[in-house]
């Protein structure tokens, strides 16, 4: 029996049936009332909640977006009462749509086409398949994986080979890795990892570290028979062939056991491809495995002549969902056929954990078509070749990965009807472009005032930005922003990575993306070579210093501080200096968004200045913020004086209430304050209506402080509709005026002491704010 079972096992009906049987079956009709295909009533209830799920939005209200709880329920604990299958879904999307507090709300899921719809109702008829009665089970797997492993065979050259079906990549590799040792020890199944003297496993720096070291600890394995192999110098990152002969025979001499080998096929963040000829030839020479993965494996669907890639490698992996956009399918191992009964021991149920997995492939082949998959794929590697031809003539970008086609410019659409060569057309299909901002300016001394540190990190940010830009202008071009071991920030463009909703950017968008990119690097070398001026600048300024700031990508930082306030740089003075700086650039945003707050290594704040272009002048640029600065401080010095006033002013205030107060209580005498007494006092002799003692208000504009009763008298009337004031005079002068500054009262009024017409004391604090 083979590993899935699909050449050795015939397709058989469960049980022969009788002629008899037979013969009832073509003569005895079921109305057609009664047929009900479970299958069709899955497909819709599916479709049907796929299609509310697409038309979810995200809502940033929290009042819409909470769940009502049942009363009862314990938080953390399944509810007791039962809850209707609606409700559960209606709690699912009600999960779905919730979205943070303060974003605009959008839709959560991405629309899917026919054949995404179909690959998803696939994984719903798995589940329902699994139910079959065993016979039948076996039937209907082996029919689809049979049909899956010949079409997949076919269409990536891969004869007489054999599938399996996994979650990701890592899992390909474990698998691989498990296929190694069958193939190598033929008593692994009695003996179990004993029988393996001391393996060895070869992978790049570049390739599959990870996914080797997953599988070494779930086979028990030890972490130092992994051997990393050098690349290659000048050769863009591949595997050196030399190094790795050396360090198989080195190995063998130490009686240790050559296993497996990693090949990279564009499978690296910048693509590089290994020569996959020379690294057979070793591996078969050592009878080792050799397993390629990568995007460039891909370009082997394009082809249309005869040949095949059984004789270049033991297995590969093909990652159809990216490749295609079409959600949730399984990464494909194809690897050539072991016939070996120890394969079973890695199965837990051979027909139901890898065959049926095959489904959603079966579906969704049949959904695209062999021409339509080629189409697909053609169009990401032309899209490559395009990117890069724009990239390499944009004056400032530094690019990463191969050039398509090698020196020959040989694209992969030239090789669709020519004869297969694996070799040469893994040479030429380039999977992906890497490139970054790296712009030399012709006087690199000036340029280089900051350390090489901040330097870096300085075009770092600079490449990050550029990456957010373009992302934000260009949302068709799906760009990553990466963090490359050797030269930084870069950023990254891979078609065939590409999720639920997703497809690749036509010529036309692309054009639109070549204007995007020429803009946005215009920015970033004009930026970069005013940035000399800016700082050759402030430097030279008595109120602006400057602020390194090598995570900011823009023209750079500059604080603001008056003449003499370095000298005296308290706690109560970097206050009011970071409150200068503040208001200083809420003043600058009014006219130009390129200012933003920042901070300085000190703790203290400063004024970020952004990208310029070509045309900026950055010496009236810096005179704007001189001026808006030194506007600032004298407008802060104004309110200074102004809250002096005001406190002066409240002074002022309690301490003429306080004396009106004191005159009042000797002019109507003592005994009408003494309890008791008091208010036989005060029947006796009834106390005026009117009381002695008059609200306050603060005139700024005269600095004096002033008696309530034209507010009262006349404001008050007019607001009320009364009759405006005869002859149109103004409102008579206040009885009393105090100057803030002297701080006595000065009595307008010819009577004698009781003014009428005032209100209580305590008024004084329900009155508008002092004005």
């Amino acid at each position: 029996m083979t590993e899935q079972g699909v050449t050795s096992v015939p397709e058989q009906l469960p049980a022969e049936k009788s002629e008899s049987q037979e013969t009832e079956q073509h003569v005895v009709e079921i109305p057609a009332s009664t047929v009900r295909s479970g299958l069709v009533e899955l497909e819709n209830r599916a479709s049907q909640l796929i299609q509310s799920m697409e038309n979810l939005k995200t809502s940033p209200d929290p009042a819409t977006t909470s769940t009502p709880q049942t009363p009862l329920a314990v938080a953390g604990f399944l509810p007791p009462e039962r809850k209707d299958t609606g409700e559960i879904v209606s709690q699912l999307e009600t999960l779905i749509c919730t979205a943070e507090s303060g974003t605009e709300p959008e839709y959560s899921l991405p629309p899917l086409n026919e054949v995404s719809q179909l690959a998803l109702i696939s994984h719903s008829f798995v589940a329902y398949l699994s139910h079959l009665r065993r016979s039948q089970l076996l039937r209907v797997t082996t029919k689809i994986a049979s049909d899956t492993n010949r079409w997949l065979s076919h269409i990536f050259r891969f004869s007489d080979s054999s599938t399996s079906y996994h979650n990701d990549s890592t899992e390909c590799v474990l698998r691989a890795l498990r296929l190694a040792i069958v193939s190598r020890c033929p008593g692994y199944l009695e003996a179990g990892i004993q029988a393996l003297a001391n393996p060895c496993m070869y992978v790049t720096e570049n390739s599959a570290l990870l996914a080797l070291q997953y599988a070494c600890r779930q086979l028990g394995l030890p972490a130092d028979c992994i051997r990393i192999v050098p690349s290659c110098i000048g050769s863009m990152g591949t595997m050196d062939v030399a190094i790795l002969q050396k360090l198989i025979a080195t190995d063998v001499a130490n009686k240790r056991m050559p296993l497996f080998v990693i090949a990279n096929v564009g499978a690296s963040i910048c693509g590089f491809v290994d020569n996959i000829p020379r690294l057979y030839e070793v591996c078969r020479t050592a009878s080792v495995w050799l397993h390629c993965r990568g995007h460039s494996l891909a370009a082997v669907a394009t082809a249309q002549g005869s040949g095949d890639v059984r004789d270049l490698c033991d297995s590969v992996s093909l990652t159809l969902g990216s490749w295609l956009a079409v959600p949730s399918l399984p990464v494909v191992l194809l690897h050539r056929q072991i016939q070996n009964v120890a394969l079973s021991v890695f199965e837990s149920d051979p027909i139901v954990s890898r065959r049926l997995n095959s489904l959603t492939l079966w579906t969704t082949l049949q959904a695209l078509g062999r021409d339509l998959i080629a189409e697909r794929i053609l169009m990401a590697f032309e899209s490559v070749r395009v990117v890069y031809e724009i990239v390499s003539k944009c004056d400032g970008i530094r690019i990463l990965s191969k050039k398509p086609g090698g020196e020959s410019g040989i694209s992969v659409v030239d090789l669709v009807h020519e004869p297969f060569n694996a070799s040469l057309l893994f040479e030429i299909a380039v999977s992906v472009v890497v490139f970054q901002f790296h712009q030399r300016s012709e006087n690199q001394e000036e340029v280089a005032i900051e350390p090489p540190i901040e330097r870096s990190r300085y075009l770092d940010r600079m490449n990050e930005w550029l990456g957010e830009i373009i992302q934000r202008d260009c949302p068709g071009v799906d760009l990553e922003i990466i963090d490359h071991a050797v030269y930084g920030t870069a950023i990254r463009f891979c078609p065939f990575e590409m999720s639920l909703g997703e497809a690749v950017p036509t010529i036309e968008y692309l054009e639109h993306f070549a204007a995007c990119l020429d803009l946005q690097v215009g920015i970033l070398k004009a930026t970069e070579r005013h940035k000399v001026t800016f700082q050759d600048i402030v430097q030279r300024s008595e109120v602006l210093r400057l602020i390194p700031l090598p995570d900011w990508a823009g023209l750079g930082g500059v604080r603001f501080v008056p003449d003499g306030w370095e000298t005296l740089l308290t706690d109560q003075a970097k206050t009011e200096l970071n409150k200068l700086n503040t208001d200083l650039v809420e003043a600058l945003r009014s006219t130009d968004s390129a200012f933003t707050l920042g901070e300085g290594d000190d703790g203290l704040i400063c004024v970020k200045l952004g990208m310029v272009t070509e045309e900026t002048d950055v010496e009236e640029l810096l005179e704007v913020v001189i001026s808006v600065g030194r506007s600032v401080q004298e407008n802060s010095r104004v309110l200074d004086s102004m809250s002096e006033i005001v406190k002066k002013g409240i002074e002022t205030v309690t301490a003429d209430l306080q004396r009106e107060s004191d005159e009042k209580l000797w002019q109507e005498g003592i005994l009408r304050h003494v309890p008791l007494v008091g208010s036989v006092y005060n029947w006796w002799s009834p106390p005026p209506k009117e009381t002695g003692i008059r609200g306050r208000s603060l005139n700024l504009t005269q600095g004096v402080v002033e008696s309530t009763e034209n507010i009262y008298k006349y404001h008050m009337q007019m607001g009320m509709g009364s009759a405006p004031i005869p002859g149109n005079r103004s409102p008579p002068t206040p009885l009393v005026q105090t100057s803030v500054s002297a701080g006595h009262s000065r009595n307008v009024s010819q009577s004698s002491g009781t003014s009428t017409n005032a209100p209580e004391a305590q008024q004084l604090q329900q009155q508008q704010p002092l004005h």
